[in-house]
């Protein structure tokens, strides 16, 4: 798997406290995005899942797995094998992307890895960054247009249903 980092306590990117993975590589490349480091798919480094896993494992006091970029679902597969230890772990799941919950449904039917990182995400914050609409008034968005959608529910309901932060 390739990745920007990892942060190993974090509790900007999430609820709790979080272990964070940084994918590398996004097409996207949105003007004014926090981690342009992260746009080249030749950046970064190879890890193992399982070193990230190990990684992710060893500390017994965090609450999630935050998978952000870069973008995740350009490596669909790898993040869906973390995102199933996390949950088999008990840990909650947050995904950061670029692309809406509609286009991932979409891109789902086709592609099983981007429907079992999906099935594996708890809460999603999705669609890219547009400087014009940027916010720090929102948590977790850094613009308005983007959304945090509770994934399970939104898959049993059949259309994104926003997360409620109880």
């Amino acid at each position: 798997m390739r990745i920007a980092g990892l942060i190993e306590e974090s509790i900007v990117d999430g609820p709790g406290l979080r272990f964070v993975v940084f994918t590398q590589g996004c097409s996207y490349c949105c003007v004014g995005c926090h981690n342009p480091e992260t746009w080249d798919y030749k950046g970064g480094v190879e890890m193992t899942v399982a070193d990230i896993i190990k990684e992710m494992l060893s500390n017994p006091l965090i609450d999630g797995l935050t998978i952000s970029g870069g973008e995740p679902f350009d490596q669909a597969a790898d993040c869906a094998s973390l995102a199933a230890v996390a949950h088999d772990k008990g840990l909650n799941v947050w995904v950061f992307s670029g692309n809406t919950y509609e286009q991932l449904k979409r891109r789902g039917k086709s592609k099983p890895a981007v429907r079992r990182l999906l099935s594996h995400t708890d809460v999603l914050v999705d669609g890219r960054f547009i400087i014009a609409e940027k916010t720090l008034a929102l948590e977790w968005c850094g613009s308005k247009n983007q959304r945090i959608i509770d994934v399970q529910k939104s898959l049993i309901a059949g259309k994104g249903e926003l997360y409620e932060n109880s």
